[in-house]
């Protein structure tokens, strides 16, 4: 069963319940922090971006976790021989001055801690984000500055209750945003240029999560042979998803809804994974049908015993076929894009 909420409404009832639970194609709940009404330490809020194109990604998160806040940066290359240099700056208990915006639609956030700084500005039209990370990695720093623009009229949003009271999830996707600015790493420098294809994706999410979580979640974003901008958001693994999948596909700034999509990962004979063999997804209907070819394994494990984390982001390249709502077939081949498998105690 896929729910789509049209209409504008709260998001939580007097109880801190998702009233009605679904998807959406725009921010049609409203989200207040004052409406929760679990202890305010179990609130898990982030803005994570994405920015990439086809020879370099970066990975900026900043989140306040209720029982920390948390600033990581990564940074993915992918010529030659792949590689990724990831660093995090975690305060504990949570910096006080670090609060995300209660709307994706618009908002600043700031942050100044021991070795990083971060200015992100929306203004509605665009998206400004800076900042510079020291000894990035035990090197030298890293900067960005990155403005964000062409926002597609609809995204993959949706809110998830979970099998408890008072739990819920609160996400939205916007993937084909487009790019234009430059990362330093020392001395080098990394443009990003929304004429030759730099996109970014935003997973903005706000919620109450349970103590321990899975959850798989593949994100795609590109400029086809005509120029037009294509992507999709896949994902599954917690809460209650039986009103709406988060699954979607995105072209020309439209969103065309999928049903359920299956990650195979391949395993080895103890039964772990595999995350550098091909993986496949499938599509109920058979309206995504790709390959993967993992070029990289992003892991940056966190474990402080009852808290941890730990990530697979996995980069690859993607072929096969994906199918609109009316019935228009897009193929790529060897297009990079990532997908995920993640465990977190929190």
């Amino acid at each position: 069963m896929q729910t789509e909420i049209t209409q504008g409404q709260k998001l939580l009832d007097s109880s801190g319940n998702i009233r009605n639970p679904g998807y959406a194609k725009k921010m049609v709940w409203d989200y207040r922090r004052s409406d929760i009404r679990v202890p305010r330490w179990r609130l898990k809020e982030w803005d994570y971006y994405y920015i990439g194109c086809d020879r370099y990604g970066l990975a900026l998160t900043v989140s306040n976790a209720g029982f920390a806040s948390l600033l990581s940066v990564s940074f993915m290359n992918f010529d030659g021989r792949p590689s990724f240099r990831n660093d995090t700056e975690i305060r504990i208990p949570p910096s006080r001055s670090l609060i995300l915006p209660e709307s994706s639609e618009e908002g600043t956030i700031s942050y100044r801690g021991d070795r990083a700084e971060i200015l992100f500005e929306n203004d509605g039209k665009s998206r400004h984000l800076r900042g510079i990370f020291n000894k990035f990695d035990g090197g030298p720093a890293l900067t960005y500055d990155l403005c964000l623009t062409g926002i597609p009229e609809e995204s993959m949003v949706i809110a998830t209750p979970f099998q408890k009271q008072g739990h819920f999830y609160y996400n939205q996707k916007i993937n084909c945003m487009r790019v234009d600015g430059v990362v330093k790493l020392g001395m080098r420098r990394y443009p990003f240029r929304s004429d030759e294809g730099a996109m970014a994706t935003l997973d903005w999410g706000r919620g109450v999560w349970t103590y321990d979580n899975t959850w798989y979640w593949g994100s795609g974003q590109m400029l086809l042979e005509d120029g037009s901008p294509f992507g999709w958001n896949i994902g599954y693994g917690f809460g209650d998803c039986s009103m709406a999948t988060e699954n979607m596909l995105f072209f020309r700034g439209k969103a065309h809804k999928l049903k359920n999509v299956r990650f195979e990962i391949p395993k080895n004979q103890d039964g772990s994974f595999s995350y550098m063999e091909p993986w496949l997804f499938t599509e109920d209907d058979g309206r995504f049908e790709m390959k993967m070819i993992p070029l990289l394994d992003r892991t940056a494990p966190l474990d402080l015993k009852l808290i941890s984390m730990v990530p697979h982001q996995v980069f690859g390249l993607y072929s096969g076929k994906a199918i609109l709502d009316d019935g228009t077939e897009i193929r790529i081949k060897d297009r990079i894009a990532f997908a995920e498998h993640v465990r977190n105690k929190w």
